[in-house]
C-alpha cells in the first residue's frame, strides 16, 4: 500500500475542512501557530465609516457593549466571510473585497469623501492605511485584537503545507525549515512572506480556507 501524503496545517481547521482531506486520503498534521485575542478597547472619536480586515476584529467588535450603536454606520470590508458575519450581526456592508489593497483602490477611487475607523490588530500591514493617508482621506484606527507567534517544532516532514497568513509563515519559520514542500497559500500577501524562501507555491483563487483545501485536493487527487 502506498504511504500517505501528509500534509501540515499551520491553523487547526474545522471538522468539515478536515473531512475533505482525510477523505481523500490525505494525512493531516495540525497547529495553531499563530494565537489572536480580543483587547480592551474604548470605542471613541469614531468616523463616519467603519473598516474591518478580518473576522477577529468583527468577533472584538461585537463584545464591546456599545457595538450596537455602530450599526447604522457604513461598513467597508476584506474577505467574504467577514461580510457575512457583519451583515448577520445588522451592520451595513457597503463593499468587500477580497484584499485590502483592492479596498483601498475603491474607497480611493469612489468613496473618498467618507472618513473612518479602521479596526485593526496590532499585527496589521500598512498597505490599507498608508493608501488612505496618501489619497488625503481621513482615517482613525482602534486596535481590537492581538495577534501573537506561537512557534513550534514540527517532528514530521509533511509533503504539503498550508499557510493562512503572513505571521503564521513568518512563525512556522521560527523553528521549521522549508525545503522542496509544497506551500498552499491563502492569497498573495502570504505567499509574498514565502517568497525568499522558496518558489513551489500555490496560491488559492479566493482568500479563504476553503479554496486552500480545494487546491490541496486538485493537487493530489
Amino acid at each position: 500500500m502506498a504511504k500517505s501524503i501528509q500534509i501540515l496545517s499551520t491553523k487547526i481547521l474545522s471538522p468539515l475542512q478536515k473531512q475533505e482531506l482525510t477523505k481523500a486520503g490525505l494525512e493531516l498534521i495540525e497547529a495553531d501557530f499563530i494565537k489572536t485575542e480580543n483587547k480592551p478597547f474604548e470605542l471613541k472619536n469614531l468616523n463616519e465609516s467603519l473598516i474591518f480586515t478580518s473576522q477577529n476584529a468583527v468577533h472584538s467588535v461585537l463584545s464591546h457593549p456599545k457595538s450596537e450603536e455602530l450599526k447604522s454606520k457604513n461598513v467597508y470590508c476584506v474577505g467574504l466571510k467577514t461580510k457575512i458575519l457583519l451583515s448577520e450581526n445588522g451592520f451595513n456592508v457597503i463593499a468587500y473585497t477580497g484584499y485590502a489593497s483592492d479596498l483601498a483602490e475603491i474607497i480611493t477611487l469612489i468613496y473618498r469623501n467618507e472618513s473612518y475607523t479602521f479596526f485593526s490588530g496590532n499585527l496589521r500591514r500598512d498597505t490599507l492605511p498608508n493608501a488612505l493617508k496618501e489619497a488625503g482621506i481621513k482615517l482613525n484606527e482602534i486596535q481590537v485584537y492581538d495577534t501573537s507567534l506561537q512557534p513550534q517544532k514540527i517532528k514530521a516532514n509533511p509533503e504539503a503545507i498550508l499557510f493562512f497568513s503572513p505571521s503564521g509563515v513568518e512563525s512556522y519559520l521560527k523553528d521549521n525549515t522549508i525545503n522542496k514542500q509544497l506551500c498552499f497559500c491563502i492569497g498573495e500577501t502570504t505567499a509574498e512572506a514565502l517568497h525568499k524562501i522558496t518558489k513551489n507555491i500555490i496560491i488559492a483563487d479566493q482568500p479563504t480556507v476553503e479554496d486552500v483545501i480545494e487546491d490541496v485536493l486538485q493537487e493530489y487527487k
